[in-house]
């Protein structure tokens, strides 16, 4: 096991990349997706069963664990590996999407954001030295730096001044880190829509000499063509010997797109959040088990998948399940979507290693396109 974070390329197939993160506890295969358990749980599932469907890291909050439990709470009960049984590695956001879109009466300064909680209303300051101290009391193994993300569309000089503001952020939060052995942090690209804030705030964020670098503040309204364009804008302006991590991305096709041009990490809540309103990804495409044709339908999701919730419970139990509004449900569908997430980047992983992504990619979207045999 090594004792200090490393990234480590295995192979390339045109722009995409597959490779190793190493570190303390554990490796992270890339291309990966992460699972997002916001409050230290991956609702729905045990870590086990998150584990045995082939993630090697999980995402947690640092907004939600500040304001419950308490990240000094976590820290007092052996830091958050310990707290929700996950030994492997995690990654913890810095906090600041959520508190932009979840917060009440919150007022952005130079210091940070001062804002009010969405649970009870208690007043709260988040600063970069104060979000880098909660994720260290965490324990996370990937500390991302505080920034100022933006909705899109937005005004040119509105993204300008939080990219700006980011980045003197990010400074901060890298003193405030330092450099701790087997740990990591991530800086995050922003800049809105705009090609050349995009470059600015990405080669501003190489020269600080970061272990890992994020693309932020899409997947927040726009176009996925304006998302994928971002991509390719910024790339080439990241080091090739250390990680990309697209924030909360995305669809199955935002991924199959997003890793053919080098991204190699993500996270995204909707193959939870849909589980949970009845919605599955499979490599027929999307399903939605409220609809009425499933009902006297005894076929499972998929006879071929290697997770029992979509090779061994039928359609019209599952539909049942979803009308009734019952917890299993919820807890099969999340099963089943985390299960096709984690298929999808094993398959992405194989075909850049033999060199045959652009075939696999457009096999895969035929098949979602095509559907299923009625």
């Amino acid at each position: 096991m090594t004792t200090d974070f490393s990234f480590h390329l295995l192979g390339r197939d045109g722009a995409a990349r597959t490779g190793e993160i190493r570190m303390p506890r554990g490796v992270i295969r890339t291309p990966a997706f992460m699972p997002v358990g916001t409050a230290a749980t991956v609702k729905g599932m045990y870590p086990e069963q998150v584990k045995a469907l082939g993630a090697d890291v999980v995402l947690g909050n640092t907004y939600h664990l500040m304001l419950r439990p308490g990240a000094e709470r976590i820290a007092g009960l052996g830091g958050l590996h310990k707290f929700m049984n996950w030994p492997h590695p995690i990654l913890t956001d810095s906090g600041g999407f959520q508190v932009m879109s979840l917060s009440q009466l919150r007022k952005l300064t130079e210091e940070g954001v001062t804002f009010q909680s969405h649970i009870d209303g208690s007043r709260h300051m988040l600063s970069p030295e104060r979000s880098v101290e909660i994720q260290n009391l965490l324990g996370s193994d990937i500390v991302m730096q505080l920034d100022e993300c933006v909705s899109l569309p937005c005004e040119d000089k509105v993204a300008e001044k939080a990219m700006r503001l980011s980045l003197r952020w990010a400074e901060r939060c890298k003193t405030a880190f330092g450099n701790p052995t087997g740990r990591a942090l991530f800086g995050i690209v922003q800049g809105g829509a705009v090609p050349a804030l995009r470059v600015e705030s990405a080669k501003s964020l190489v020269e600080m000499d970061l272990k890992g670098y994020a693309i932020g503040g899409l997947a927040v309204g726009e176009p996925q063509d304006v998302m994928l364009a971002m991509i390719e804008v910024v790339e080439p302006h990241l080091p090739q010997d250390r990680p990309r991590y697209l924030m909360g991305v995305g669809t199955p096709d935002d991924l199959v797109e997003a890793v053919s041009r080098g991204v190699d990490m993500f996270d995204c809540v909707m193959p939870t959040r849909a589980g949970r309103h009845g919605q599955i990804f499979t490599r027929f495409g999307r399903m939605n088990l409220r609809n009425a044709k499933h009902a006297d339908d005894p076929r499972p999701i998929d006879p071929q998948s290697s997770c029992e919730a979509a090779n061994s419970y039928a359609r019209a139990y599952l539909h049942h399940l979803v009308k009734a509004d019952e917890m299993l449900g919820k807890m099969l569908l999340t099963w089943v979507n985390l299960a096709y997430y984690q298929e999808l980047m094993a398959g992405l992983r194989a075909a850049i290693a033999e060199g045959r992504l652009k075939d696999f990619a457009a096999e895969t979207k035929a098949a979602w396109a095509r559907g299923e045999e009625p």
